[in-house]
């Protein structure tokens, strides 16, 4: 689409504007993930005839196995996501056919290309910026917890391993937010193509982390890159001359229809709203979630790393590692959970807990998905050193004797920065 600011267009430019106007849009619309303000309260009717619609087509049209489920699950590459991004694709197919025949003698769609270049340029803009806030205050990619700490790095998803090999580091949490914030770009005219440029490098990061490491994001972060994309077609042909000839060129500038100065004003204002709300109501928002689940919230009264030093079952010290009723070590990231990891299989098992009620030091544990195996368990916090707990379960008396570690107590986390080092520290 080079001849956005000329008279006439080419016929496959129309109809590649056509379809991408429709599609575009489209997914904007109902795949909007929070990007523009209070879009879900003003989109709720479209989006609940698609939540009912959805899982007919599963049922009736694809005679899929299982109900389509629709809730959150942290995914967004759900059977619901992509039968939406099939709706999508073909009514802006349908769209494109209607349209081409009923408004074949148009010479072109230079106001309508400027209102989808806004709509995209906020979307990812405005996507971006937030992770880009989540990331500075390295909310999405939190350090290494715990209960990660104490994980065998097979047992991790590759998704899990993402989240620790980015979380370890708060500088690089820093740097990719900062290269995300710089999105901002796109929202201002002049330097979109500055800001897509930049921007296109960032998006094809983050989607190749979500298509190599199994991330399911992979719907959102590859329709980031395709608008982003979509932006710079214009001045590709100018790019390219640029980095690969000594001719010399000029970047083309999209030209914004004439509007009245009454509606001018009103647009502008809007804008700066609409803006101001994101990067200051963003950033606030993100901070707030740092206390509430981030490195800010309330830590548990028993958080921490403990090893099982001793464990003993009816009065017998259990040293047979392939015994397995023995636990190895405890962790406890969250208020409500721990994690206990046997030394049989070293699998972790994920325990729901609740305080007595009665007392301050017992806890009823009940194991995820397995609402039968729950019990009771009672402990006793050493200062700071430690922790010895004891409880009945299937018919035995348990004791156990842990000692507590510190994240500093980890290389990963002692090791730090070396500008000179002799030899390779690779383990």
């Amino acid at each position: 689409m080079t001849s956005i600011n000329q008279p006439s267009w080419s016929l496959f430019e129309k109809i590649g504007f056509r379809f991408s106007f429709v599609y575009f849009l489209l997914f904007i619309a109902f795949q909007n993930n929070s990007a523009y303000p209070f879009w879900y309260d003003i989109f709720t009717l479209p989006l609940k005839w698609t939540r009912e619609f959805i899982p007919w087509l599963g049922e009736n049209v694809f005679h899929l196995s299982e109900p389509v489920f629709i809730g959150m699950t942290g995914s967004g590459d759900t059977t619901y996501d992509f039968l939406v991004l099939f709706c999508i694709a073909s009514l802006a197919l349908l769209c494109t056919l209607v349209w081409s025949f009923i408004d074949r003698k148009r010479q072109n769609y230079s106001k309508l290309y400027y209102w989808l270049t806004v709509a995209i340029r906020y979307y990812v803009g405005f996507m971006l910026i937030s992770y880009g806030y989540s990331k500075v205050i390295q909310l999405q990619f939190p350090s290494p917890s715990p209960y990660r700490l104490i994980e065998p790095y097979g047992e991790s998803s590759p998704m899990g391993l993402a989240w620790t090999f980015l979380g370890f580091s708060k500088g690089y949490n820093m740097f990719m937010g900062i290269a995300e914030l710089l999105a901002g770009l796109l929202l201002f005219r002049k330097t979109m193509t500055f800001g897509a440029f930049l921007t296109l490098m960032t998006a094809m990061n983050i989607m190749a982390v979500n298509y190599f490491y199994d991330i399911p994001v992979k719907i959102v972060s590859t329709h980031l890159v395709i608008m982003t994309l979509f932006l710079l077609i214009p001045n590709i042909k100018r790019l390219t001359l640029f980095f690969f000839t000594d001719i010399n060129t000029k970047l083309k500038v999209i030209k914004r229809p004439n509007f009245k100065k009454g509606l001018n004003i009103a647009m502008n204002s809007l804008k700066a709203v609409l803006v101001g709300y994101v990067i200051i109501y963003g950033f606030i928002e993100t901070l707030d979630a740092q206390k509430q689940y981030g490195s800010k919230a309330p830590k548990p009264d028993l958080y921490g790393v403990y090893e099982v030093t001793d464990f003993i079952i009816n009065g017998d010290t259990i040293t047979d590692y392939k015994n397995e009723k023995l636990w190895k070590s405890i962790a406890v990231q969250w208020p409500g959970s721990l994690q206990i990891r046997r030394f049989s299989g070293s699998k972790i098992s994920y325990y729901g807990t609740e305080k007595d009620s009665l007392t301050d030091d017992r806890l009823k544990l009940t194991r995820w998905g397995k609402a039968d195996e729950s019990f009771y368990m009672n402990y006793k916090k050493i200062d700071s050193t430690g922790l010895n707990f004891n409880f009945i379960f299937d018919g035995d008396t348990i004791q156990g004797y842990t000692k507590r570690f510190y994240k500093e107590d980890f290389i990963l986390n002692s090791r730090g920065f070396h500008w000179i080092s002799e030899q390779a520290y690779n383990r």
